[in-house]
């Protein structure tokens, strides 16, 4: 009776966690409204994307990869994971070794990400992007070495409207 009792909670906890996880908002999670997001091309923004930012903070750094980079979009896209799109899904992100990069929409929707992940982890906004430094490698990036790849994002995003 113990062990089932033992099981049940176990079940009723992961049921929380995956409903906790879960791409709806809850009542502790300020999110913008969610509109019916359209398929049309004109919907994502002209510009820089998160892999080319990659390859422009490499190159600005002065090397010839952040490391590894992985496009990791799903992680953070309803619409990439095959589920219902989301106004706050990011474009598209690029994990490395040094950095996250997330691309989004709008300078809107990366602050709202920004402002809500701060307690995981070093996240910094520039413009429609956000970095983030909260994989284990990722911590391991220096001050400086953040603020340079800010900066280099900035020279590079300068010309976006």
């Amino acid at each position: 009776m113990n062990s089932r009792t033992t099981i049940a909670a176990l079940v009723a906890a992961s049921a929380l966690a995956l409903t906790a996880c879960s791409s709806s908002s809850d009542s502790t999670t300020k999110s913008a409204p969610s509109p019916k997001v359209t398929t049309s091309k004109a919907a994502k923004p002209a510009g820089l994307t998160a892999k080319q930012a990659a390859a422009k903070l490499a190159d600005a750094t002065g090397v010839t990869t952040l490391g590894n980079p992985t496009d990791n979009t799903s992680a953070c896209s309803n619409k990439a994971a095959g589920k219902e799109p989301n106004a706050n899904d990011c474009s598209q992100l690029i994990t490395t070794d040094t950095v996250s990069i997330y691309e989004y929409k709008s300078p809107a929707v990366a602050a709202h990400w920004v402002k809500g992940m701060k307690s995981t982890g070093d996240w910094r906004q520039v413009g429609r992007f956000a970095l983030a430094w909260t994989a284990r490698d990722q911590k391991l990036t220096d001050d400086s070495r953040r603020a340079e790849l800010v900066k280099a994002l900035e020279k590079a995003t300068a010309n976006e409207s």
